[in-house]
């Protein structure tokens, strides 16, 4: 006979149930994570996104206002070569007025469905509002190198699906001086510590960045994208 009163039989099978019930919900939230992404902190970058979105259509709005009456002149006056001197004094001052946290930024990846606001930084908290400039690289029309790194599973996920993009995909940058246009050209995987992949390679070029594999740190996906048009705000 079995040695237990049937109330203490009773607390063993709601047990045993609850612990199934348990382990099935891990499982299914990780298989969630692992397709899409973490949907709690999703909502924390997306309430962050909608911040910065107002911000960013405000200081875009305030910065071609006050560019644009000069702009014109430029381009009237001196042409295509002044009005990129012009560019990369505009994005380097830009940059310098730009600190960690604020809106940099629109990134637009059709590749990725991603239409998302960029902020200067690559702090954890920075991270959490969306992809972050690395401030150790440049701007677009410096010349140099630009390095953006996002989150692949957490915070919106915003490169959760960076593998998927092509040579040839489309990539715009839109900040407000300019608007920039890239294609991807390739990708490389690299290891966390190679900080030398911050480098400028002496020319204009977008690198997109984000953990690889899923779910680990080890090692960096990056993808590059070369610049193929511009226009200039106003």
């Amino acid at each position: 006979m079995w040695p237990y009163p049937v109330q203490v039989r009773r607390v063993v099978r709601i047990a045993g149930t609850l612990v199934l019930v348990a382990g099935l919900l891990v499982v299914t939230w990780g298989a969630v994570i692992w397709r899409w992404q973490d949907p709690v902190t999703a909502l924390v970058t997306r309430y962050e996104q909608s911040k910065l979105r107002d911000d960013f259509e405000e200081r875009t709005a305030l910065y071609r206002r006050q560019q644009q009456a000069l702009t014109a002149k430029t381009v009237e006056a001196a042409g295509k070569a002044a009005m990129k001197r012009k560019i990369a004094a505009e994005a380097r001052r830009y940059r310098l007025g730009t600190h960690e946290g604020e809106t940099l930024g629109r990134l637009r990846i059709p590749r990725l469905g991603l239409n998302i606001i960029v902020v200067e930084g690559t702090r954890s908290a920075t991270l959490k509002k969306g992809p972050g400039h690395d401030g150790r690289t440049f701007l677009p029309g410096e010349g140099k190198l630009v390095y953006i790194a996002g989150h692949r599973t957490t915070y919106g996920a915003p490169f959760g699906h960076i593998d998927d993009l092509r040579p040839g995909d489309q990539v715009t940058l839109e900040l407000p001086y300019a608007t920039y246009r890239y294609r991807i050209s390739k990708h490389r995987i690299v290891k966390a510590d190679q900080l030398e992949v911050l480098r400028s390679r002496g020319r204009e070029e977008l690198a997109l960045q984000a953990c690889w594999p899923r779910f680990f740190a080890s090692h960096r996906y990056i993808a590059y994208a070369q610049p193929v048009a511009v226009t200039p705000a106003g």
